[in-house]
């Protein structure tokens, strides 16, 4: 019995000077925090040490790289004069979105066994709607494609859209001859084919352009249950978008004219044939160039002058009849 306690008395004293326990310990009691912009953001860090009463702590941002915020006491860069510390949880005022992203608290007790502890809070600040910027043309032809753009790139979250025209709002269904995209903030009409006329029309309305450009071009007719969406005379009008998300109230851009123009076929009509006329004077002056470098057109006139060439008519022929001797010669 004697020797048994000999032997645990060394093992309890052992466990009871062990520093494994000694450690010190990080926690954050609300790991996300999500604040409204231009609103004071509190990211909680709480630190239990064993032994270290005076621990060192830091703060840190997570981004591209790693930046302080709170190092050797103070605070750094845009941090300084807008934050303030009080025993490892931190607060921000009056944040923006450039403030959102993963921070990291860590806490270094130098006398406890571990000596480092961390804990991580994420910050999301929340933005409402701002002005949407708004593209749309001035003028297109009727049967054109066209694509109205509105974009908000700062609220967060992301905004939704809406498109309205003369102050209505416009909703897209089967029916409609054009396509809302809510998440991007697009109003589509397609390019269409004009039966009628044998031509087709078409705009290109481009990111940050509105440039409207046409020409007829032939073609085969497709199927009558074929469906194409295209601009009509009927959306002529004021139209205007409205960005919105939950943080705030919605915004609209200034309502833009958009008028819907007749296309101007019989213009077109004339240029193009003016256009061929040339193109076929210019082919046959090239043609008779390459024709007289050939020769060709020498060969051509030899001939016509060897057929219109008349010998001449042979010399008279004597009668030896009423030939007549005037003089004798001697030899």
């Amino acid at each position: 019995m004697k020797t048994v306690r000999m032997l645990v008395l060394p093992l309890l004293l052992t466990l009871l000077h062990s520093p494994v326990g000694l450690s010190v310990s990080v926690s954050s009691s609300k790991p996300k925090v999500e604040v409204h912009e231009h609103t004071d953001a509190v990211l909680a860090c709480e630190f239990m040490t064993e032994k270290d009463q005076n621990p060192r702590i830091e703060w840190k941002k997570k981004g591209k790289g790693v930046t302080f915020v709170y190092f050797n006491n103070k605070f750094t860069g845009s941090y300084a004069g807008r934050a303030k510390i009080e025993g490892a949880t931190l607060t921000i005022h009056s944040v923006t979105q450039k403030d959102s992203g993963e921070y990291r608290c860590e806490v270094t007790a130098s006398e406890d066994h571990v000596s480092l502890g961390e804990a991580t809070v994420n910050l999301n600040v929340l933005v409402p709607p701002h002005v949407p910027s708004c593209e749309v043309p001035s003028s297109v032809f009727v049967g054109s494609g066209l694509e109205l753009l509105c974009k908000d790139k700062l609220s967060v979250p992301p905004a939704t859209y809406r498109w309205y025209k003369d102050n209505k709002a416009l909703t897209s269904t089967a029916d409609t001859s054009y396509n809302i995209d809510t998440s991007k903030g697009t109003l589509v009409w397609k390019h269409s084919w004009t039966p009628d006329t044998g031509t087709r029309a078409h705009t290109s309305v481009h990111e940050h352009t509105t440039d409207v450009s046409t020409w007829p071009l032939n073609f085969s007719f497709s199927p009558p249950e074929q469906k194409f969406e295209s601009v009509s005379k009927m959306d002529t009008g004021m139209y205007r978008c409205e960005s919105s998300n939950s943080v705030g109230a919605p915004k609209s851009c200034v309502a833009q004219q958009l008028k819907v123009l007749d296309y101007p076929l019989n213009m077109t009509v004339l240029i193009a044939g003016a256009a061929g006329f040339v193109v076929l004077v210019l082919f046959c002056c090239i043609c008779v160039c390459v024709c007289r470098r050939r020769g060709c057109c020498k060969k051509e006139k030899k001939t016509k002058r060897a057929k219109s060439y008349n010998p001449p008519p042979p010399p008279p022929v004597r009668n030896l009849k009423h030939y007549k001797q005037t003089q004798s010669f001697m030899i």
